[in-house]
């Protein structure tokens, strides 16, 4: 009854589900979005416990969809939902592979695990007896998994690029601490999109959701003129304004290569220091801690370890795990502190920050509680940075 785009990968699928739909619904459709921040139905948003819904919640999810007269379904679609089999029974009309990198391998064990749960849509999206037609699969072929992803489907395939490798390639691109502007190629025409985002893994979300809507027969000029009013996603590279005469950010960036995008992206944009807050979460991939802690250090100026969601975990021992690798990146002339409190470390940062700075406060995005031991609590990283930059 209706379209359905599943986006898949470690990095970027939210953003990417939200630019799709915001595609689709300038060209009059009314879009339907499952995933990590919320569920919408038209411009309606309801709560989501999960990125990807149990597949008895997901089918109901589905059915209200249709009941309101959605057109199109653009869904996160997690590594978790294609092993324990919570999208059985959906036909995915598009499927698409942002990036692949370490995550979750506390559920999968092993990374070719956790690629061939990935895979699964993209077998899922040209399997034998389905009912519909104008199938196709967008995949980032540069991800040194792209290829891997491409065997695994005999759908038509669109390829994005920044290094001219692709079906659908950027290359110019200018980047601001606000925007971004470069130009598009594709069918041999090229195209300029200005976008009030900036980040080159923006660029690349913008690939993935020009080449799903391009497969939706949307054309490309249609596609640029929607592309210039979306604005970025809570908690996705936020920025925090109170007159302040430096920067803060809020960003979900919870993996390596999360936190070392929207690092790059402060480097490219920065004027003074970068100040990093994060910590990891309780009960997850362990082995993924020393790694950022690393990556915080190797571009950070000041770097605060604090709490995430220690969950059942001792946050103090988690800090301890991070701690290894910040004192392994250190560069002369940075420094790091542990502040266990998150709020407190907000609160610092803030303190501390000086004009030209870049606070960076990464790891929860959107999230507006705090899992502990024995209770959840709110907490919000953009209230907490408003409330310290208030203070000051």
């Amino acid at each position: 009854s209706m379209r359905m785009i599943g986006v898949t990968g470690t990095n970027g699928k939210t953003t990417t589900t939200h630019m799709i739909r915001h595609i689709l619904k300038a060209q009059g459709h009314k879009v339907g979005v499952i995933g990590t921040v919320h569920i919408m139905i038209g411009d309606t948003t309801y709560p989501i416990h999960n990125t990807t819904p149990d597949v008895v919640d997901l089918q109901h999810i589905l059915h209200q969809m249709v009941e309101e007269g959605v057109t199109h379904c653009v869904m996160e679609v997690s590594s978790h939902a294609l092993a324990l089999g919570r999208v059985s029974g959906v036909e995915y009309d598009t499927a698409v592979f942002t990036n692949l990198t370490q995550d979750h391998l506390d559920f999968h064990k092993t990374f070719e695990n956790y690629l061939a749960a990935k895979c699964k849509l993209f077998e899922q999206v040209s399997a034998p007896n389905q009912t519909k037609s104008g199938k196709g699969a967008i995949i980032n072929i540069d991800d040194e998994y792209g290829h891997r992803v491409i065997e695994k489907t005999t759908a038509p395939i669109i390829t994005y690029s920044i290094d001219g490798k692709g079906t659908l390639n950027a290359h110019d691109v200018e980047m601001t601490p606000k925007s971004s502007r470069y130009t598009v190629s594709y069918d041999g025409h090229d195209y300029t999109v200005a976008m009030n985002t900036t980040g080159l893994f923006n660029v690349y979300n913008t690939l993935a959701a020009i080449g799903a809507c391009l497969l939706e027969g949307i054309s490309m000029e249609d596609i640029d003129k929607a592309l210039k009013t979306f604005s970025a996603v809570p908690g996705r590279f936020e920025l925090i304004e109170e007159g302040q005469p430096f920067a803060v950010v809020v960003d979900y960036a919870h993996t390596p290569d999360g936190l070392e995008n929207i690092l790059q992206t402060a480097k490219a944009i920065q004027e003074n220091r970068i100040i990093v807050v994060f910590g990891c979460g309780g009960d997850r991939d362990a082995t993924k801690r020393p790694i950022m802690g690393r990556i915080a250090a190797q571009y950070g100026d000041v770097v605060y370890v604090t709490s995430d969601n220690p969950r059942t975990e001792d946050p103090v021992q988690i800090v301890k795990d991070v701690e290894v690798g910040v004192k392994e990146g250190l560069r002369e002339g940075s420094h790091y502190e542990v502040i266990v409190d998150r709020r407190e470390a907000i609160q610092h940062a803030i303190q501390n920050a000086k004009p030209g700075d870049i606070v960076l406060i990464a790891g929860k995005g959107h999230e507006d509680y705090q899992i502990l031991k024995d209770k959840t609590i709110h907490f919000d990283d953009r209230e907490e940075a408003r409330a310290a930059l208030k203070e000051i």
